[in-house]
Protein backbone atom coordinates (compact mmCIF):
# COMPACT_ATOMS: atom_id res chain seq x y z
CA UNK A 1 0.00 0.00 0.00
CA UNK A 2 1.43 3.23 -0.74
CA UNK A 3 0.26 6.79 1.05
CA UNK A 4 -1.00 9.74 -1.95
CA UNK A 5 -0.56 12.82 0.69
CA UNK A 6 -2.12 16.06 -0.72
CA UNK A 7 -4.33 13.73 -2.74
CA UNK A 8 -7.32 15.97 -3.57
CA UNK A 9 -4.96 17.98 -5.26
CA UNK A 10 -4.04 18.08 -8.92
CA UNK A 11 -0.56 16.23 -8.47
CA UNK A 12 -2.19 13.93 -6.02
CA UNK A 13 -5.07 12.62 -8.49
CA UNK A 14 -2.51 12.54 -11.38
CA UNK A 15 -0.07 10.51 -9.39
CA UNK A 16 -3.38 8.20 -8.27
CA UNK A 17 -4.38 8.04 -11.60
CA UNK A 18 -0.49 6.69 -12.38
CA UNK A 19 -0.44 4.26 -9.79
CA UNK A 20 -3.82 2.67 -10.30
CA UNK A 21 -2.64 2.10 -13.86
CA UNK A 22 -0.23 0.00 -12.57
CA UNK A 23 -2.80 -1.82 -10.46
CA UNK A 24 -0.95 -0.61 -7.12
CA UNK A 25 -2.87 0.17 -4.03
CA UNK A 26 -3.29 3.49 -3.17
CA UNK A 27 -3.90 5.02 -0.12
CA UNK A 28 -5.16 8.96 -0.50
CA UNK A 29 -5.00 11.66 2.30
CA UNK A 30 -7.07 13.79 2.14
CA UNK A 31 -8.23 17.44 4.23
CA UNK A 32 -11.63 17.19 3.42
CA UNK A 33 -14.30 14.24 3.87
CA UNK A 34 -16.02 15.58 0.61
CA UNK A 35 -13.00 14.63 -1.15
CA UNK A 36 -12.61 10.99 0.05
CA UNK A 37 -14.94 9.86 -2.73
CA UNK A 38 -13.60 11.51 -5.85
CA UNK A 39 -9.77 10.35 -4.92
CA UNK A 40 -11.68 6.70 -4.65
CA UNK A 41 -13.38 6.98 -7.90
CA UNK A 42 -9.51 7.46 -9.40
CA UNK A 43 -8.62 4.29 -8.33
CA UNK A 44 -7.41 4.76 -4.62
CA UNK A 45 -8.20 1.77 -2.10
CA UNK A 46 -8.85 4.06 0.76
CA UNK A 47 -9.15 7.22 1.77
CA UNK A 48 -8.46 8.85 4.95
CA UNK A 49 -9.50 12.09 6.22
CA UNK A 50 -7.28 14.28 8.40
CA UNK A 51 -4.98 17.56 8.41
CA UNK A 52 -1.83 17.07 7.57
CA UNK A 53 -0.53 19.49 10.37
CA UNK A 54 -1.95 16.92 12.94
CA UNK A 55 0.69 14.25 13.99
CA UNK A 56 -2.38 12.20 15.41
CA UNK A 57 -3.79 12.32 11.76
CA UNK A 58 -0.70 11.55 9.77
CA UNK A 59 -0.11 8.92 12.48
CA UNK A 60 -3.47 6.74 11.18
CA UNK A 61 -2.20 7.50 7.57
CA UNK A 62 0.46 6.17 7.18
CA UNK A 63 0.40 3.07 9.05
CA UNK A 64 0.32 -0.16 7.33
CA UNK A 65 1.67 1.82 3.77
CA UNK A 66 5.29 0.84 2.19
CA UNK A 67 5.86 4.33 0.60
CA UNK A 68 5.01 7.44 0.93
CA UNK A 69 4.75 10.25 -1.71
CA UNK A 70 4.43 13.55 -0.23
CA UNK A 71 2.51 16.23 -1.08
CA UNK A 72 2.47 19.33 0.99
CA UNK A 73 -0.18 21.87 0.36
CA UNK A 74 0.40 24.53 -2.16
CA UNK A 75 2.09 27.60 -1.06
CA UNK A 76 2.21 26.33 2.71
CA UNK A 77 3.77 28.65 4.94
CA UNK A 78 4.99 25.79 7.07
CA UNK A 79 5.72 23.27 4.57
CA UNK A 80 9.30 22.76 6.56
CA UNK A 81 6.90 22.09 9.42
CA UNK A 82 4.29 19.89 7.89
CA UNK A 83 7.56 17.84 6.38
CA UNK A 84 9.04 17.10 9.87
CA UNK A 85 5.63 15.52 11.05
CA UNK A 86 5.22 13.58 7.71
CA UNK A 87 9.17 12.16 7.88
CA UNK A 88 9.12 11.36 11.70
CA UNK A 89 5.47 9.67 11.39
CA UNK A 90 7.33 7.49 8.16
CA UNK A 91 10.03 6.72 10.42
CA UNK A 92 8.53 5.79 13.51
CA UNK A 93 5.85 3.73 11.02
CA UNK A 94 9.01 1.66 9.36
CA UNK A 95 7.84 3.30 6.34
CA UNK A 96 10.41 1.79 3.73
CA UNK A 97 10.19 4.02 0.50
CA UNK A 98 9.43 8.08 0.93
CA UNK A 99 9.01 10.42 -2.08
CA UNK A 100 8.99 14.04 -1.71
CA UNK A 101 7.22 16.49 -4.64
CA UNK A 102 9.82 19.39 -4.33
CA UNK A 103 9.84 21.51 -7.09
CA UNK A 104 13.13 22.73 -9.11
CA UNK A 105 15.34 24.90 -8.64
CA UNK A 106 14.39 24.80 -4.47
CA UNK A 107 18.00 26.35 -3.88
CA UNK A 108 16.48 30.05 -4.59
CA UNK A 109 15.96 31.90 -1.68
CA UNK A 110 14.05 34.72 -3.34
CA UNK A 111 11.50 32.54 -3.75
CA UNK A 112 10.14 31.46 -0.36
CA UNK A 113 8.34 28.52 -1.28
CA UNK A 114 11.00 26.71 -3.23
CA UNK A 115 13.31 28.06 -0.07
CA UNK A 116 11.11 26.14 2.20
CA UNK A 117 11.20 22.91 0.32
CA UNK A 118 14.47 22.54 0.24
CA UNK A 119 13.84 22.90 3.97
CA UNK A 120 12.38 19.58 3.89
CA UNK A 121 15.00 18.05 1.61
CA UNK A 122 17.53 18.82 4.41
CA UNK A 123 15.07 17.14 6.75
CA UNK A 124 15.29 14.13 4.89
CA UNK A 125 19.18 13.94 3.69
CA UNK A 126 19.18 13.99 7.82
CA UNK A 127 16.72 11.14 8.43
CA UNK A 128 17.80 7.08 7.99
CA UNK A 129 14.09 7.02 5.02
CA UNK A 130 15.24 5.90 2.15
CA UNK A 131 14.11 8.82 0.24
CA UNK A 132 13.62 10.14 -3.55
CA UNK A 133 13.12 13.78 -3.94
CA UNK A 134 11.35 15.23 -7.42
CA UNK A 135 12.26 18.40 -8.63
CA UNK A 136 9.47 19.13 -11.29
CA UNK A 137 9.28 22.17 -13.51
CA UNK A 138 5.83 24.34 -13.67
CA UNK A 139 3.09 22.29 -14.93
CA UNK A 140 1.33 22.94 -18.50
CA UNK A 141 -1.87 22.40 -16.86
CA UNK A 142 -1.50 25.96 -15.36
CA UNK A 143 -2.37 27.09 -18.93
CA UNK A 144 -6.29 25.94 -17.97
CA UNK A 145 -6.38 28.62 -15.27
CA UNK A 146 -6.17 31.49 -17.83
CA UNK A 147 -7.72 29.53 -20.56
CA UNK A 148 -11.20 31.76 -21.35
CA UNK A 149 -9.25 34.44 -22.08
CA UNK A 150 -6.86 33.29 -24.18
CA UNK A 151 -9.83 31.09 -26.28
CA UNK A 152 -12.56 34.14 -25.80
CA UNK A 153 -10.60 37.35 -25.95
CA UNK A 154 -7.21 36.00 -27.65
CA UNK A 155 -4.79 37.10 -24.99
CA UNK A 156 -2.27 35.56 -22.58
CA UNK A 157 -1.81 37.24 -19.74
CA UNK A 158 1.51 36.89 -17.66
CA UNK A 159 2.67 38.59 -15.04
CA UNK A 160 6.25 39.03 -16.24
CA UNK A 161 8.08 39.73 -19.55
CA UNK A 162 6.57 38.17 -22.70
CA UNK A 163 10.51 37.44 -23.51
CA UNK A 164 10.72 35.33 -19.92
CA UNK A 165 12.05 31.83 -20.84
CA UNK A 166 10.03 29.19 -18.54
CA UNK A 167 10.47 25.50 -18.24
CA UNK A 168 6.65 23.77 -17.94
CA UNK A 169 6.27 20.04 -18.17
CA UNK A 170 3.52 18.54 -18.37
CA UNK A 171 2.06 16.85 -15.06
CA UNK A 172 1.12 13.61 -16.35
CA UNK A 173 4.55 12.84 -16.94
CA UNK A 174 5.50 14.13 -13.44
CA UNK A 175 2.66 11.31 -12.29
CA UNK A 176 4.30 8.87 -14.33
CA UNK A 177 7.79 9.46 -12.98
CA UNK A 178 6.39 9.32 -9.62
CA UNK A 179 4.82 5.83 -10.03
CA UNK A 180 8.31 4.38 -11.83
CA UNK A 181 9.98 5.70 -8.36
CA UNK A 182 7.87 4.55 -5.95
CA UNK A 183 7.04 1.08 -7.77
CA UNK A 184 10.49 0.27 -9.08
CA UNK A 185 13.61 -0.28 -7.38
CA UNK A 186 17.63 1.83 -7.65
CA UNK A 187 15.46 5.15 -6.93
CA UNK A 188 16.91 5.70 -2.96
CA UNK A 189 18.90 8.24 -2.10
CA UNK A 190 18.46 10.06 -4.85
CA UNK A 191 17.13 13.65 -6.44
CA UNK A 192 15.72 13.80 -9.91
CA UNK A 193 14.70 16.70 -11.77
CA UNK A 194 11.66 16.98 -14.08
CA UNK A 195 11.67 19.19 -16.81
CA UNK A 196 9.78 19.11 -20.04
CA UNK A 197 11.60 19.60 -23.63
CA UNK A 198 11.37 23.36 -24.38
CA UNK A 199 12.48 26.44 -22.40
CA UNK A 200 9.66 28.76 -24.46
CA UNK A 201 9.41 32.50 -23.91
CA UNK A 202 5.88 33.46 -23.47
CA UNK A 203 5.59 34.80 -26.87
CA UNK A 204 6.44 31.51 -28.13
CA UNK A 205 4.39 29.97 -25.71
CA UNK A 206 1.65 32.44 -27.00
CA UNK A 207 2.68 31.45 -31.33
CA UNK A 208 1.46 27.95 -29.78
CA UNK A 209 -1.70 28.83 -28.24
CA UNK A 210 -2.44 30.80 -31.64
CA UNK A 211 -1.70 27.47 -33.67
CA UNK A 212 -3.96 24.92 -31.67
CA UNK A 213 -6.55 26.89 -31.30
CA UNK A 214 -6.36 28.89 -35.05
CA UNK A 215 -7.19 32.20 -33.97
CA UNK A 216 -4.48 35.28 -33.35
CA UNK A 217 -3.43 34.84 -29.34
CA UNK A 218 -0.98 37.76 -28.48
CA UNK A 219 1.03 38.16 -24.47
CA UNK A 220 -0.09 40.65 -22.76
CA UNK A 221 1.69 41.26 -19.02
CA UNK A 222 -0.13 42.20 -16.68
CA UNK A 223 1.06 44.32 -13.92
CA UNK A 224 1.61 43.54 -9.98
CA UNK A 225 -1.11 45.16 -8.95
CA UNK A 226 -3.66 43.78 -11.43
CA UNK A 227 -2.52 40.24 -10.72
CA UNK A 228 -2.76 40.58 -6.77
CA UNK A 229 -6.68 42.29 -7.50
CA UNK A 230 -6.99 39.17 -9.32
CA UNK A 231 -5.47 36.76 -6.85
CA UNK A 232 -7.57 38.33 -3.74
CA UNK A 233 -10.63 37.99 -5.49
CA UNK A 234 -9.47 34.68 -6.58
CA UNK A 235 -9.35 33.90 -2.50
CA UNK A 236 -5.60 33.97 -2.16
CA UNK A 237 -4.50 34.55 1.15
CA UNK A 238 -1.24 36.97 1.85
CA UNK A 239 1.26 34.53 2.46
CA UNK A 240 0.44 33.09 -1.42
CA UNK A 241 0.14 36.59 -2.97
CA UNK A 242 3.49 37.82 -1.63
CA UNK A 243 5.58 34.36 -2.55
CA UNK A 244 4.09 34.16 -6.06
CA UNK A 245 5.01 38.20 -6.76
CA UNK A 246 8.62 37.09 -5.38
CA UNK A 247 8.29 34.00 -7.89
CA UNK A 248 7.18 36.37 -10.60
CA UNK A 249 10.24 38.66 -9.93
CA UNK A 250 12.48 36.02 -9.84
CA UNK A 251 11.24 34.71 -13.45
CA UNK A 252 11.20 38.33 -14.73
CA UNK A 253 14.97 38.17 -14.23
CA UNK A 254 16.48 35.06 -14.56
CA UNK A 255 13.78 32.80 -16.75
CA UNK A 256 13.16 29.33 -15.07
CA UNK A 257 14.94 26.53 -17.67
CA UNK A 258 15.18 22.66 -16.82
CA UNK A 259 16.76 20.10 -18.97
CA UNK A 260 14.63 16.96 -20.12
CA UNK A 261 17.16 14.53 -20.06
CA UNK A 262 16.55 13.23 -16.80
CA UNK A 263 12.73 12.67 -17.39
CA UNK A 264 13.54 11.43 -20.55
CA UNK A 265 15.35 8.58 -18.63
CA UNK A 266 13.00 7.77 -16.29
CA UNK A 267 9.91 7.67 -18.48
CA UNK A 268 11.92 5.71 -21.27
CA UNK A 269 10.72 8.13 -24.06
CA UNK A 270 10.69 11.64 -24.56
CA UNK A 271 8.39 14.16 -22.12
CA UNK A 272 5.03 16.07 -23.74
CA UNK A 273 6.08 19.13 -25.61
CA UNK A 274 3.76 22.35 -24.71
CA UNK A 275 2.35 21.46 -28.77
CA UNK A 276 1.62 17.64 -27.49
CA UNK A 277 -0.23 19.16 -24.16
CA UNK A 278 -2.17 21.79 -26.32
CA UNK A 279 -3.37 19.02 -29.08
CA UNK A 280 -4.49 16.48 -26.50
CA UNK A 281 -6.22 18.38 -23.78
CA UNK A 282 -7.15 21.36 -25.13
Amino acid sequence: MILVSGAAGKTGRAVIEALAGRGTAVRAFVHRKEQAMSVLALGAAEAVVGDMQNEADVQKAMAGVTAVYHICPNMHPDEAGIGEIAIRAARQNGVARFVYHSVLHPQVEAMPHHWQKMRVEEQLFASDLAYTILQPATYMQNLRGSWDSIVEEGVYRVPYPPSTRLNMVDLRDVAEAAAVVLTMPGHEYTTYELAGPENLSQTEVAALLQARLNHPVSVRRISPAAWTAQARAAGLGRYQIETLLQMFDYYGRYGFPGNAQTLTWLLGRPPASLADFLQRDT
